[in-house]
C-alpha cells in the first residue's frame, strides 16, 4: 500500500533535503530540533537580515525544483510518486512562505505562543545536558539570547517604520507573557556543573536581562505606535495565513457555516453525554464542574506527568500490533512539564532524526497543583499515542526512504493537528474514553475545535453571528465576544479561554486547521474503505498513511484515498 520503497531515483527529494541543509545552517534552532550537527552553539538570526537570507534560500530552491519538474515533464511524469507528492509539497509550501513574507508578516510577528521568544527558549530544552561539554554549548548559547532578541527588536522596529504592528492585544499579551518568564535563564543554567558556573551565569544573567529589555521596550515604544491596529488581519492576509496552515485555499464562508454545525453537533453530543455523569445535575456545565470537584483528581505536579505517562504507555502497549506495526524506536515518548509561563495549551516535541532524544509530550501547569483527569485523558492521546507521537516519530523513522523535507520542515498544521484529531476519535471507537467524565473530556474538546472554526473565522473576517446562537446572536465577532463566547462552551476556565483568543489573533488560520484536518482525514479513510470493501485493512491503512509524510490539504484526501 506504500511506495517508499522506491528510492532509487529521487531528483526532488534530494533537492528537497539539500534545502532542509541550507535550512539548518541559517536556523541552528532547527538543526537542534532535527538533532543535525549544526550550529548547536548558536540562534537564529531574527533581523530583517535574517529573513531575507531566507527568503533567497526559497528562491534557490524553488529554480532547482523547476529544473527538476521540466525533466519530469519531458520524461513523462515522474519515476515514483514519492517524488511526485515531494514536488508539489516543496512548490507549495516555499511559495506560501513567500507569500507571508511579502505581506510582511515576519516585521509584525507577535504572538503568545509561536515567534522567535518562544523559539529562543524552547530550544534549549531540547538540547543534550549530561556531560560538562553539553553545557558547555548550553553556556555558548545562552550567550547568543542577546543578539537574537535584539535582531527580533530591529524586525519588529522595521515594520514599525513601514506601519505594520501588531495589534496591541498581542503586544501587550507578549510583554506579559515576558514579565512571568522571571529568571527562567538563570534556572535553567542553575542545573550546569559548577566548573562552568561563571560563564552561565553570566550568560544567563544577560539573557534574563534581555528577555526583561524586549518586554519594556514592547510596552514603552511598540505599544504606543501600535495603537489602532485591528485585532483581525482581514481577507487578504487571513488567506494567505490560512494557505499557510492548510496547505489549501480553502472557502472561509463554507468553513464558518460548516464550523457552526460541527458546534451544534457537538453540544447535543455533550448534552447526552453529560446526563450520564452521576452526580453531575444533567447539563453540561453542571457535569464539569462535578467532574472537577468530585471526579478523579491527581494531586500534584509529577504524580499528573506520571499519569499521563502511563496513559501514554497502556495506548502504546495496546495499539501496537493490532492497529499500528511500530518500529522500536516509536515505542519511546516521554510526559514533561512546561516552563512557566507557557501558553495554556498542551503541545508535543518530536524527537531528533537519530531518536537520542526522544519525543515529549508537556503539560503547562498554570501554577496548579491539582488536576481533575476527565479532561486530560483524550488530549493526551492527541499530543501523545496514537497522536501526534506516533504520526511524527513515523515520519522522523521514514525520512531516509521519504526525505528529511517531507518529515520534518513541511510539516503542515491541517495534517498533523488533523491526525490528533482523527487519533482522538479513533480511542473513542475502540472504547478508551469508558472512565466517568473521560468521553466528555473528548467532547468538550471537540466543540473546542469546531469553536476554534468559528471564532478565528469570525474575528479575523468581522463577520456576524448566526440568528440561532445561543449568545451574541446577529452581532460581529470582536475578541471580547470570542472569549465570553469561549469561557461559556468550554471546561478548562476563563484563563484557558483568554490565552486560546489571544492564540488565534497572533496565529490566524492556524487554530481552524484541526477540525479541517480532521474532516480530510475522515474522508481520505472513508474512501479507502468505500473503494477496497472487504479488503480494507484499518492497520495497514493507518501505516500508509503515516508513511505518506505531510500534505496540505490540496492532497490530503485522494492520497489517503488511494492506500
Amino acid at each position: 500500500m506504500s511506495d517508499i520503497a522506491s528510492t532509487d531515483h529521487r531528483p526532488v527529494r534530494d533537492i528537497a533535503d539539500s534545502y532542509v541543509q541550507e535550512l539548518a545552517e541559517l536556523n541552528p534552532a532547527l538543526a537542534t530540533y532535527l538533532g543535525l550537527p549544526v550550529g548547536q552553539d548558536r540562534l537564529p538570526d531574527f533581523s530583517p537580515a535574517g529573513e531575507q537570507a531566507y527568503r533567497e534560500l526559497r528562491r534557490s530552491a524553488l529554480a532547482r525544483l523547476s529544473e527538476a519538474e521540466q525533466a519530469a515533464a519531458a520524461a513523462g511524469g515522474f519515476a515514483n510518486a514519492a517524488d511526485r507528492r515531494c514536488a508539489r509539497l516543496l512548490r507549495e509550501r516555499l511559495e506560501a512562505e513567500n507569500a507571508l513574507g511579502d505581506l510582511g508578516e515576519h516585521l509584525r510577528d507577535v504572538s503568545n505562543i509561536f515567534g522567535p521568544p518562544h523559539d529562543t527558549r524552547e530550544v534549549f530544552q531540547l538540547m543534550p545536558a549530561a556531560t560538562p561539554d553539553d553545557w558547555a554549548v548550553i553556556a555558548r548559547r545562552i550567550a547568543a539570547v542577546p543578539a537574537a532578541f535584539d535582531g527580533y527588536r530591529q524586525s519588529l522596529g522595521e515594520g514599525a517604520r513601514r506601519g505594520l504592528y501588531a495589534a496591541p492585544r498581542q503586544v501587550t499579551g507578549l510583554a506579559d507573557q515576558l514579565g512571568s518568564w522571571g529568571q527562567w535563564f538563570a534556572d535553567f543554567a542553575a542545573d550546569g556543573p559548577d566548573a562552568l558556573r561563571p560563564d552561565l551565569d553570566r550568560a544567563s544573567s544577560a539573557a534574563d536581562g534581555a528577555v526583561a529589555g524586549l518586554r519594556d521596550w514592547l510596552r514603552a515604544e511598540y505599544l504606543p505606535g501600535s495603537a489602532g491596529t485591528a485585532d483581525g488581519v482581514g481577507a487578504e492576509r487571513y488567506l494567505g495565513f490560512v494557505r499557510y496552515w492548510n496547505g489549501a485555499t480553502i472557502d472561509p464562508a463554507e468553513a464558518y457555516e460548516w464550523g457552526w454545525s460541527q458546534y451544534r453537533e457537538i453540544t447535543a453530543q455533550m448534552e447526552a453525554e453529560a446526563a450520564k455523569v452521576a452526580g453531575g445535575g444533567g447539563g453540561i456545565r453542571e457535569a464539569m464542574a462535578y467532574l472537577d470537584r468530585d471526579g478523579e483528581v491527581v494531586e500534584g505536579v509529577e504524580q499528573i506527568r506520571l499519569r499521563l505517562q502511563g496513559l501514554m504507555d497502556e495506548a502504546m502497549a495496546f495499539l501496537d500490533g493490532t492497529h499500528f506495526d511500530l518500529a522500536d524506536p516509536v515505542k519511546v515518548v516521554e510526559a514533561r512539564i512546561a516552563p512557566p509561563g507557557s501558553a495554556a495549551a498542551p503541545y508535543y516535541t518530536g524527537p531528533s532524526t537519530d531518536f537520542s532524544r526522544p519525543g515529549r509530550t508537556w503539560l503547562p501547569t498554570m501554577g496548579k497543583t491539582t488536576f481533575p483527569l476527565w479532561h486530560l485523558i483524550s488530549t493526551w492521546y492527541h499530543e501523545g499515542v496514537p497522536g501526534h507521537h506516533l504520526q511524527i516519530a513515523q515520519w522522523c523513522y521514514l525520512a531516509r526512504e521519504l526525505s528529511l523535507y517531507q518529515t520534518t520542515v513541511a510539516d503542515v498544521s491541517a495534517c498533523s493537528e488533523g491526525w490528533a484529531l482523527y487519533a482522538e476519535r479513533l480511542m473513542d471507537e475502540l472504547g478508551f474514553l469508558q472512565a466517568p467524565g473521560a468521553r466528555l473530556g473528548y467532547l468538550d474538546a471537540q466543540l473546542m475545535r469546531a469553536i476554534r472554526v468559528v471564532i478565528d473565522i469570525g474575528m479575523h473576517l468581522s463577520l456576524p453571528v448566526p440568528a440561532d446562537s445561543p449568545m451574541f446572536a446577529g452581532e460581529t465577532w470582536t475578541p471580547a465576544r470570542g472569549l465570553d463566547f469561549f469561557d461559556a462552551h468550554n471546561g478548562r476556565g476563563r484563563e484557558h479561554a483568554q490565552s486560546e483568543v489571544l492564540r488565534y489573533l497572533s496565529g490566524p488560520g492556524q487554530a481552524i486547521s484541526y477540525k479541517l484536518g480532521e474532516r480530510a482525514w475522515l474522508a481520505g479513510r472513508d474512501a479507502a474503505r468505500r473503494a477496497r470493501g472487504a479488503s480494507f485493512d484499518l492497520k495497514a491503512w493507518h501505516m500508509a498513511a503515516l508513511s505518506l509524510g505531510s500534505l496540505g490539504l490540496d492532497d490530503l484526501t485522494d492520497e489517503l484515498a488511494k492506500l
